[in-house]
């Protein structure tokens, strides 16, 4: 299940690149729109900022705007970001494996199997969407 913090994420970022001519958006509007609270829409902005997905620009006009065109950002990228590993389990992860405990063998393992067409397939759509294609769907 995604945490608040990455549905929010996405959502905001999906708000931003719906805009047109790339104008910066204020944290304030984002939040009205999209049901989220302000505070926390912030601290989130701020990892999307020191991830490189969107810059900001402060003073009059100032908000956040992307850095990237939203076709180049995958949506495997957001959420690696926001949420950590994608796949459900450490010993499945591409980027995070870790062996687990209870475990003595991976290969005999019927979760290990299970988790790995899972994660392959959460990889699959999660790869071949973008945030320009969330975009087209926001509201």
């Amino acid at each position: 299940m995604l945490s608040k913090k990455t549905k929010y994420g996405v959502k905001a970022l999906a708000y931003i690149a719906k805009q047109p001519g790339k104008k910066p958006v204020q944290t304030a509007e984002i939040a009205s729109s999209q049901n989220i609270s302000l505070k926390y829409l912030e601290s989130i902005m701020v990892v999307l900022k020191n991830s490189g997905f969107v810059g900001s620009k402060k003073g009059k006009g100032g908000g956040y705007y992307l850095l990237k065109d939203p076709s180049e950002v995958k949506m495997t990228q957001v959420i690696r970001v926001l949420e950590g590993p994608i796949a459900m389990l450490p010993c499945v992860s591409l980027n995070f494996y870790e062996k687990c405990q209870d475990c003595p063998d991976e290969k005999s393992c019927s979760v290990h199997a299970l988790m790995i067409q899972v994660r392959d397939s959460t990889l699959q759509v999660l790869g071949k969407n973008t945030l320009a294609d969330l975009a087209i769907g926001e509201n």
